[in-house]
């Protein structure tokens, strides 16, 4: 019995008439979500970085070489307001992770590329990364690993 079974048992008591299954699905959900992204954040901690700062310089190295892409395909890939992604830019560039060029298509505009210190510090931090995720799954086996994703898969295509 877990956290979430001694919650559900307390609903089941109090409100026998409401069926509480999805509250311990949902729960465990949020708890794994919550336990792998601090899990998440300590191994990105280690190499200098939040999730959020990764996120951008990964975006940018899975891009493949010349590593460098618009500012606006950097948002279509996250989440964020413009002034968001400005302020992740302005921050990563003052580290010398990143720099703005002017796009060689349009002079007009500019481009956002890894430096060399940003490459070097992302691929590190990807290797750490995928070794921490690797950790974290470590109390499922392959077969399970495999249910799991398909099945949250699915779940997660509901919603997209």
């Amino acid at each position: 019995m877990d956290h979430v079974d001694r919650i559900l048992a307390q609903w089941k008591q109090e409100r026998p008439d409401l069926d509480v299954e999805p509250m311990g699905l949902l729960g465990r959900l949020a708890r794994l979500r919550t336990r792998l992204a601090r899990e998440t954040e300590k191994a990105l901690a280690a190499h200098g970085l939040n999730a959020a700062s990764f996120d951008v310089l990964a975006t940018l190295r899975r891009a493949g070489p010349p590593y460098r892409l618009s500012p606006g395909d950097l948002l279509a890939t996250t989440m964020v307001s413009s002034g968001t992604m400005t302020n992740r830019l302005d921050q990563l560039e003052k580290a010398g992770l990143i720099e703005r060029a002017h796009n060689p298509e349009d002079r007009r505009s500019v481009i956002i590329a890894l430096t060399p210190k940003g490459f070097a510090l992302v691929d590190a931090a990807v290797t750490a990364h995928v070794e921490n995720q690797h950790r974290l799954l470590e109390a499922l086996g392959t077969d399970e690993r495999a249910a799991l994703d398909g099945l949250l898969r699915r779940f997660l295509a509901a919603f997209e």
